[in-house]
Parts: C-alpha cells; structure tokens; sequence
C-alpha cells in the first residue's frame, strides 16, 4: 500500500536555540489514518508448556546476520561538520551512582544460550520481582534480587506456540520487551518478517510473573509494508509503538501506532490505530511511562526524534470508542545545539582490525523515558549518537509549552562512544549507559549520570560496567541496534541497564551484560518520614468472592513534605480508597483502605509497600486473611429482650457454599443453651454453590444479657463457621 508522501511544512524562525520553535499544529491526516483489527487473540498455556513444546530453530548451527535498513541515504558529510555547543568541556567527579547486580546476559557460552542471529538487539525491562532480558531470538527471566536464573533462554516464538500463523512459525526477532508498570503486567512484542503477511506479533502477561500465562494478539501489515525497528512505550490509555515503514523496499516513514491497552490487559479483542508519517522524518521513539506518576487523565502520548539541529516532537491521542476522533498532532520543533549525526555504516574503530562498526546515527536511541513529578513537572528524555559522542536531551512541559530544559554532548576522551539508553529516577538523577570503542579500547560497556545539582549539561565521569577482550571481525560491522535503561518500579531509584560486548576477536561469538545502578541520594535526606501503622493487619474470615476491608493509616512525623511515588499490593489483597494522593505535608497523616477477595479457601498473605522519599522507603505492612468456602447470611441474629420460659419465633440462617468444590459440615451447635437450632435442611456434604438453611429460637433460661454464637464445623478452610447470636432475658 502506498502512504502519502505529503510533506508538512513547519514555518520556521530563527531564534536562539534554547527558546521554543514551534510549528503548526496537524490533526490526524486522513490519508494515512488507519485503524488495524486483529488478526487474532486467545490466553496462551503457563511459558514453561510453551517453551516445552517449540521446536529448536532451524538456524542455530548457521547463524544470520540480520540487516538493518536507512532511513535516509548515506550522508557523506564529515563527521566534524558542525561546531557543538553542547559538547561538555568540563570534566565532573567520577559518576555517583553505585554499582550493584553485573551479570552476564544471554550470550555465547551463557546458560546454555546457542547464538542464531548478529547482532543482539539488546533490550531487557525490570518487573517487581524479575529481570526479563530478550535479544534477537531469545529471551530470559532473571531473579532480580539475586541474578538467578529463573527461566529461559527460550525462543521468541515459544509465546505464541498454538497460535498459529507466522507468530508461532517465525522467530525473526527485533524485539521488546516492557513491563507495564500501572497494571504490573509484561509486554514482550516481536515481528514475523519470513512469511507473508508481514505480522507483528505481541503478548500481555495475566499477572506480575513473566513465566505465567500471556494474552496473545497478532496483527497483520499486510504483505508489502513492512514495519523495521519496532520501539513501544507504556501509557496509561494504550500501548503506543513505532515503527520504520518499508514500502516494497523504500523508506516511507515512520508509523505512530496506539495499541488497545485496556482491552488487551482483559484478554478481549483489541485494535491498533496508526498515523503513517511521511519520510521526510526519522524514526520515531513514543513516550513510556516512568515512575508512579501517571499523566492527567486523558493526556495525549509523546513521540519524539530529532532533524538538523532541532528535536521535533508530537502528541497522539486516541480513542478506542470513536477511532476517527483520534488525532495525531505536531510537530513541535525544538531548536538544539548544532551537531553532526554519527554515521549509519561502518564507521566507530576498534582495536587491532580495519573493521569499523555501525552506529546508527539516523535514529534516536530507545527510550523515550516520560516522568512527573509531585511539583507536577513533566519531563522527557533522550538520546542519539553524534559525531562528537552521546547528544542527550531533557524537555519539560511536553504537554504545554515544550522547551529543552537542558542538553549536552557527552564524550570525555577520543574514544567512540554510541548506542546509548537513558532514564531518570525519583530525585531527577539521570542514568546514561552505552558502547564504547577505539584502537586501543575493545568495545565495552560504561555508563555516566548526574546528580540534579551537577552543572546543566554535564555529565559525570564515567564508569565500567564490564570490559571487551575482543573486536568483532570477518566483515562484520553490525553492533546492536538498541539498548535498554529501564528504572525500577518498586523503589523508582535503581536502574537496570543491558548491554552488548565481546569477550575475545570474532563474529558469532557476542556477549551481553546486565547491571543495575543506584544513586546513594535518591528519595532521602527530604526530612519527611513515612510511619505505616499497624505493621501488620489482618482481615477477618472471609468467604470466597467476597469482600472484607480494612484501613492502615500513613503518618509523616518529619519536617518536609512525603512524596508519595508508589503503592504497590501483593496477593488477593487491593486498595479500595485512598486518601493519601501524592504528597503528604509533614505532620499529616491519611488512610488507605485495603480490599481482601479470596479465591481460595483458608489463610492467605500479601505486603502493602509504599515507595517514597523517606530514607527507610519501602515501608511495608504485611497482610493476612482467611478465605472460607461458607457463607453465612445473615452474619448475626438479634433477638432482642423476651421473657424466661417464652421462646422467640425463630429466625433462619441461610448457608451457601460459594467455592468450587463440596462442603463436608460436620457438627452444628449453639452456646449457651439459651439457643436452640429446628428446621436444619443442610446435608453433608453440601455441594459446590448451593444452599441450605436452619432457624435458631431464643429461649432465655436466665435474666440478662445472653450472648451466644453458632458454630458449624466444616472442611471449607478458616476452621468453623459461625454467627454471633445476642439477646436479653427478663422476668414477666
């Protein structure tokens, strides 16, 4: 199919770089306006079924090397054309920013993970428990806690096994995997290229554990675009990816597409929405969501690249319920500091070989990193490879008056520096990992950062994360495509940053590097203090399916306002109100009221954890309740006051077993003997959902208050059933 080529004309001013310049603002364009069904959806078995029945890949002995297509023809420029302005020329104290967990990835010779394809496409995303990592044709779950090895390497396609179509055929890699970190569900999306049509194919975990159950869509871009480089980013009103649209070979744009998040988190039919844009623009990255944060409701996503000393920027909103009311509008251009792209081909030195290797230069590297603030600052950023090093950039304001807040070109020495991945924690401290590379420097792996009171534009020096012994060689000069900078979402502090690099000279024979980072400042020394109180509550017995609740209240007793970044529960347990917001002032206090649903009988727990700026965050509470298969209606008698010797009419008590599976009832008694049972209709066992019911009289045997309960012994969990049972006796 063939897009509309149309350019849009920005009308341009010439102003100083750090003011805004903006262009005329474009709704949708109809002619590139497109609404994709699914091909297809259903809810995959557990990963380990999945992965037990794929069949090995037919290359593993013959390896691939994958191509990557232009988006522009090669620019023969020097590379030294322009003078920038923003290259740092002030070197800053060693970066301050810890290392912690430096493992190996997947790799040659790493967990049994046998190459197929160069280069890796590194990318990888943090969960609340796991570390998933996924290159090329491969993925893995990692313990994040230890490093350990909780799953994989198990082929891309192995998601989609009983699928069918070229999703469960195909392994054709470029991948992504993300972690939804508002609903704390995994996101893993790959393309299958081998067959027609050309198919993107993505899965939605059910739950929090990324070797669960997946819902699985495909789509279909029919047999002649084909849709390279694939990023996607969180929001919370949909799953928005990009792509390089190749139309019969030809660079026709970058596509902005909107996938049907709410839907596909339920595992219902879901849509994309798609605004082909012309080819005179780069790649695009859309905006994914840091932090806990999220934007206003009904705030549009962001899409970002970068022309000839400027970054242009867009904003997408869609409409699932009215498709045609979905607008794609910019863009927005921001003028930057002059610079000169690094090449696309063939171009960034290594050690002891002629061999030069790619840099992508025509493309903003992955991601898009969106965070607010509790101030309500909204802040983007970026980066790509230029001449001079990694040109990097932070803009606020992206749904207002956008502006670069800053930029700055970092590249210390004479060495090579590219392919990097960036991101920002809670404290504005920013994390930026990449390649490095010269003739007496294997390509390795570094990162820098800065901390909010370090110059504007700077970085600190940089440190190692794990050293190359190795060029790569036989006429290879593919590296990577893509990294990955993701921030934790439990302490919204640690980042988590995966690599490519080479152990020793070759060409089939990468390595990856996974490692997480920390700035020792981030969220303490605030003065506010987060006081969770109780430390542990538990909810009373509760039937399955329904629902007991039950508050915890949170005190700041510091000196400066609690910033309040995430409220995370775990097991059958949920926040029902919320009173707290985002920021408590010191000296106040709020409540959260916890919600327990069982879905299984007898005792359960989970955790209620708080992230914040408090130095002892998390604070946790733990939590515990019971899940009983009887239900008891209604849950107490009253009898109110009679006379000795006179008993009441009786009241009923209905019993219902609301779990799945037979109730053995054992015994059936009331204390004290004021109370008597007549008319019990329950059999043992009673069956999966049904009823039965029994009437309790009061027959007072002395004056007042007779307080009693009845108690019916059951194995439907929580020990036994009962009803508190009041009255009074009085003379006549």
């Amino acid at each position: 199919m063939t897009r509309n080529r149309t350019k849009r004309i920005a009308a341009m001013l010439a102003i100083a770089a750090p003011l805004l310049l903006a262009a005329p603002a474009l709704g949708q364009n109809s002619n590139s306006f497109r609404i994709i069904p699914e091909v297809k959806h259903d809810v995959s078995a557990p990963l380990a079924e999945l992965d037990a029945l794929t069949p090995a890949s037919p290359h593993r002995f013959t390896p691939r090397i994958l191509k990557i297509l232009p988006t522009a023809p090669p620019d023969n420029a020097p590379e030294y054309e322009e003078p920038d302005l923003a290259l740092q020329q002030k070197a800053l104290a060693p970066v301050a920013a810890q290392l912690g967990l430096n493992i190996n990835g997947l790799g040659q010779g790493q967990y049994g993970f046998l190459l197929e394809y160069s280069p890796p496409d590194t990318n990888g995303a943090v969960g609340a428990t796991q570390y998933v990592q996924w290159v090329n044709a491969e993925f893995a779950v990692f313990d994040k806690a230890t490093g350990a090895l909780l799953a994989g390497p198990t082929e891309g396609n192995a998601l989609w096994q009983g699928f069918g179509g070229g999703c469960e055929t195909n392994n054709d890699g470029d991948p992504i995997v993300q972690y939804d970190k508002i609903a704390n569900r995994w996101i893993l999306t790959q393309f299958s290229i081998s067959t027609l049509p050309y198919l993107q194919c993505v899965a939605v975990s059910t739950t929090s554990d990324a070797t669960g159950t997946y819902n699985r869509y495909s789509y279909s871009f029919g047999n002649t675009d084909y849709g390279d480089y694939p990023k996607l980013g969180v929001w919370p009103d949909a799953y928005y990816m990009s792509f390089n649209t190749f139309d019969d070979g030809s660079f026709a744009g970058p596509d902005a597409c909107a996938l049907d998040r709410n839907s596909m988190l339920l595992g219902n039919p879901a849509s994309i929405i798609c605004f082909q844009q012309p080819s005179t623009y780069a790649t695009m990255l859309p905006s994914d969501l840091d932090g806990s944060i999220q934007p206003a409701a009904g705030e549009p996503a962001f899409f970002a690249t970068f022309g000839k000393n400027v970054v242009q920027l867009w904003k997408f909103h869609v409409d699932f319920t009215n498709p045609t009311n979905s607008t794609f509008t910019g863009p927005t251009t921001l003028p930057v500091a002059n610079f000169t792209a690094r090449c696309f081909r063939s171009c960034v030195v290594q050690p002891g070989t002629t061999q030069k290797l790619d840099a992508l230069g025509d493309r903003p590297m992955y991601r898009l990193a969106y965070r607010q603030f509790p101030n309500g600052v909204e802040a983007l950023t970026f980066n790509h490879s230029i001449s001079t090093g990694v040109r990097w950039y932070e803009i606020h304001d992206p749904n207002g008056t956008p502006g670069i807040f800053q930029q700055g070109t970092f590249n210390q020495d004479s060495n090579t520096r590219w392919m990097g991945s960036i991101a920002m924690d809670q404290s504005s401290d920013i994390a930026l990992g990449y390649s490095e590379s010269s003739t007496s420097v294997f390509p390795s792996i570094y990162f820098t950062g800065r901390v909010a009171s370090d110059p504007a534009g700077a970085m600190e020096g940089e440190q190692l994360i794990v050293s190359g012994s190795g060029s790569q060689t036989e006429g290879q000069n593919r590296w990577g495509d893509y990294s990955s900078m993701t921030v934790d979402p439990v302490d919204d502090c640690t980042f988590w940053y995966t690599q490519e690099y080479i152990e020793s000279n070759g060409s089939f024979n990468w390595n990856t590097r996974i490692a997480n980072l920390i700035f020792p400042n981030c969220g303490s020394g605030s003065g506010a203090t987060a006081v969770l109180s109780p430390a542990k509550l538990t909810f009373p017995k509760t039937p399955i399916g329904q629902t007991s609740t039950a508050s915890v209240t949170l005190t700041n007793t510091g000196t400066a306002t609690l910033n309040i970044d995430q409220i995370t529960v775990l097991g059958n347990f949920a926040v029902q109100t919320n009173s707290c917001g985002t920021q408590l002032p010191a000296g106040n206090n709020c409540s959260l009221t916890l919600a327990f649903t069982p879905t299984v009988k007898n005792s359960q727990t989970g955790t209620l954890q708080l992230t914040d700026n408090a130095p002892d965050n998390p604070q946790k509470v733990a939590l515990t309740g019971t899940g009983t298969s009887l239900a008891l209606s209604p849950t107490s008698l009253a009898f109110g006051s009679e006379p000795i010797g006179q008993p009441t009419a009786p009241q009923t008590i209905t019993l219902v077993n609301v779990s799945a599976a037979a109730v053995n009832l054992t015994a059936f008694t009331t204390t004290p003997a004021d109370y008597s049972i007549s008319n019990n209709t329950c059999g043992s066992p009673l069956p999966a959902q049904a009823s039965c019911s029994l009437d309790i009289s009061f027959d007072p045997i002395k004056t007042g208050a007779r307080n009693g309960k009845l108690n019916i012994t059951n194995n439907g969990g929580g020990g036994a059933a009962a009803a508190p049972l009041t009255g009074t006796g009085t003379l006549n």
